[in-house]
């Protein structure tokens, strides 16, 4: 029965989180920016455990060397600047009720302190958990865990116009994309 029931706890926990984010995200005015310079180079994407205690991925690690200047991806206040197991980390409190963390770093803003949207606010540290240096970067909702990626606006995508056939209709030899390899003269 306790199986049962933490199953269902589950199952809506997950099933509410999209919804909460979707409320909480900022929409309109106020900007969301990228943690580190485009474009991102996702390293490993957000695998949530399908239960508290299991195996998964509560965040994304983004490629990034050692030392890269880290941004505040939207105004809000310093939650936590420090070491948390031997790792730099540092955790931003939105005003939406959301919280971002970046790890490994060296933040360079204090507990407490209120930053802008695209602020530097912390240098890329060694001690990842990728095989090469990377951010990771995390998301929360309460203690729900979230894909910091929904925070980033999505990408308009565009259609390419054709490229021009200057040949007339009836004569395909004008285009050399249109030209076929034939028999070889006589």
């Amino acid at each position: 029965m306790t199986t049962l029931l933490l199953g269902l706890l589950l199952t809506l926990s997950t099933a509410l989180a999209p919804a909460a984010l979707s409320r909480a995200v900022p929409s309109g005015p106020a900007p969301v920016v990228r943690p580190l310079p485009a474009p991102l180079s996702v390293v490993r994407w957000w695998d949530p455990p399908p239960t508290p205690y299991a195996a998964g991925h509560c965040g994304v690690d983004l490629a990034a060397p050692v030392g890269a200047e880290l941004r505040a991806v939207a105004a809000g206040r310093v939650h936590h600047a420090g070491q948390v197991a031997g790792r730099g980390v540092l955790s931003l409190a939105l005003p939406n009720g959301l919280r971002t963390t970046y790890e490994p770093v060296r933040p360079l803003v204090a507990e407490g302190e209120r930053v802008e949207a695209g602020q530097v606010v912390a240098v890329l540290t060694e001690g990842s958990h990728c095989p090469g240096p990377c951010l990771h970067w995390g998301l929360l909702a309460g203690e729900a865990y979230l894909n910091p990626l929904a925070l980033l606006p999505r990408p308009t995508p565009r259609l390419l116009p054709a490229a021009a056939d200057p040949a007339p209709a009836g004569d395909r030899t004008a285009n050399p994309d249109a030209r076929r390899p034939g028999p070889g003269p006589g």
